[in-house]
């Protein structure tokens, strides 16, 4: 492991626009001190990026240009158990330093990209995913994987990688339209989660506290503990929910490099991601440039998307609420959606206009259909019930519809959480179109596979309150299979009764599989 080391700062980062009061952004340009490697410094000036491990052999794993030394082939379970926990205590190294100094940049991190980062990084993505460009599956490129992956790591440290462009490909959305995805080459995939695995030492010190979109150790369910938890404790009465308009095809190249060298020094870095996101997209056999934005569903994407949010959104609205609110506000941000809660609606209102400016300066804007405040939280059935306005209007996010409820016991105000119907109902669709595909396959082949998407879902939407929904899909996923068996022959009719049985032997009944929300936001949150 090479020693820590620190040299002077020559050049300070571009600054972004940072009007509304990032202060620490301004900090962070200003800063003199750059990371050689994660450690505390010797005070010693390098003039190159080699390495100090063996100073009898500077090529072992050198700046760019220079070809590493090949590693040895006869590589015993021992020798790569021990390589892999050199290479966590490199990384571990790096969080600790960025941890320490949240205004460090760190010049040399190439080097972390090590044979068994690479290796362990193409046994992290999914054995079944679709080729890119390459045509190369998982299962191919694991024949022979030491010298693929050795060849890799050499050509990455000699510059000559080279991204390849990725494969346009469209799966549905759940109101009908096409979401663009782009499919990486499987080596660029290898690349960007090692890549991604380093720069996550880094920014996962850096990243807020209301951020939980593709973060180690988040998912969905924090998110949404988060969220309730915010409208029950805080004094909220209206909800801003908010989307960014194609916010992964809208992000700005230029923007993106920018926000990385606050942190990052290492140009060799810079230089992979630029790649990545210049390498442009192959669709139907044309390739075309990308001048914006980043492919979403490549490796990289998520880190990048939540790199660029940090700096647009999530530092500028932590000090926006500090400064400039006269009541309670909660923010709770899942990669580009946003739920925002608020005391006062003339906070909602100035806050609504100030993000707008903000993001128009970073080529952003919300999605007018898919952005609203609406009047939520406990005093909002009473105050519009006043107002001859109905009942409170609700919101989705993350798959549930959020509701403005009683507690059956008390009658106490109480978030209510519903599977959105329309993602249910899309759901059912795609059952639908699979049970015809598997019309001719032994009905236990069938059970079998029914009980896997079955439980599939309710691991997801099995929360409190989200009985109903439960046993709404699971009934008529029932009947879908009756009509199926119904179809397979005009002689014998199969009842209803007897379709009960078969739900009843394959398919799992529902049951609470998530906490109520404070039991688990206390349980991850002590304080």
């Amino acid at each position: 492991m090479q020693r820590n080391s620190t040299r002077e700062n020559r050049e300070a980062p571009p600054t972004p626009d940072t009007k509304h009061g990032t202060g620490r952004l301004e900090k962070a340009m200003n800063h003199k001190s750059n990371m050689h490697v994660g450690g505390e410094s010797d005070g010693r000036v390098l003039p190159t990026k080699c390495p100090n491990k063996d100073r009898s052999n500077l090529s072992a794993e050198g700046m760019e240009g220079r070809r590493p030394t090949k590693e040895n082939m006869g590589q015993t379970t021992a020798s790569q158990i021990q390589r892999w926990g050199s290479a966590l205590d490199g990384l571990h190294r790096v969080r600790e330093a960025a941890k320490r100094d949240k205004r460090l940049r760190f010049t040399a991190l190439l080097h972390h990209v090590s044979v068994t980062l690479l290796s362990n990084s193409f046994y992290a993505l999914k054995r079944e995913a679709a080729p890119g460009v390459d045509g190369l599956t998982w299962q191919e490129y694991e024949t022979g994987l030491d010298k693929r992956v050795e060849d890799l790591h050499s050509r990455l440290h000699r510059g000559t990688y080279r991204a390849l462009p990725s494969k346009r490909a469209y799966i549905p959305k759940p109101d009908g339209r096409q979401r663009p995805l782009g499919i990486a080459a499987l080596e660029d995939k290898i690349v960007q989660h090692a890549v991604g695995t380093v720069l996550n030492q880094i920014y996962e010190e850096d990243f807020l506290g209301f951020s939980y979109g593709f973060r180690p150790g988040r998912n969905t369910h924090d998110a949404l503990d988060a969220l309730w938890i915010g409208i029950m404790r805080k004094k909220v009465n209206w909800v801003l929910d908010a989307d960014i308009r194609d916010f992964f095809g809208s992000i700005s190249h230029e923007w993106m490099v920018k926000f990385l060298q606050h942190r990052i020094g290492d140009r060799r870095i810079l230089r992979l991601i630029q790649k990545w996101l210049r390498a442009g997209v192959l669709e139907d056999g044309e390739w075309s440039e990308t001048e914006k934005g980043t492919p979403q569903g490549s490796v990289i994407s998520p880190l990048l998307a939540n790199v660029y949010l940090h700096y647009v959104f999530d530092l500028w609205v932590q000090h926006w609420r500090t400064q400039r609110i006269t009541g309670d506000v909660i923010v709770v941000r899942y990669a580009d959606d946003m739920v925002l809660g608020f005391q006062h609606r003339g906070d909602a209102d100035r806050f609504l206009q100030d993000w707008q400016d903000r993001l128009q300066k970073f080529g952003l804007e919300l999605h007018p259909d898919k952005t609203r405040l609406i009047e939520f939280g406990r005093f909002a059935a009473a105050s519009r019930k006043q107002h001859g306005k109905g009942k409170p209007e609700t919101f989705n996010f993350l798959g549930f519809t959020h509701i403005c409820g009683q507690a059956w016991k008390n009658g106490k105000f109480l978030v209510l959480r519903k599977s959105i119907r329309q993602r249910l109902l899309a759901k059912l669709k795609q059952v639908k179109e699979e049970l015809r595909k598997r019309m001719h396959q032994p009905l236990a082949q069938i059970g079998k596979w029914l009980r896997s998407v079955v439980q599939g879902y309710f691991n997801y939407h099995a929360v409190p309150g989200n009985l109903a929904s439960l046993l709404s899909f699971r009934r008529e996923v029932s009947k879908r299979w009756l009509r199926l068996i119904q179809r397979r022959s005009q002689k014998n009719r199969i009842s209803w009764k007897h379709m009960t049985g078969f739900a009843k032997a394959w398919l799992p009944l529902p049951k609470l599989l998530h906490p109520y929300p404070y039991v688990r936001f206390a349980a991850t949150h002590p304080r």
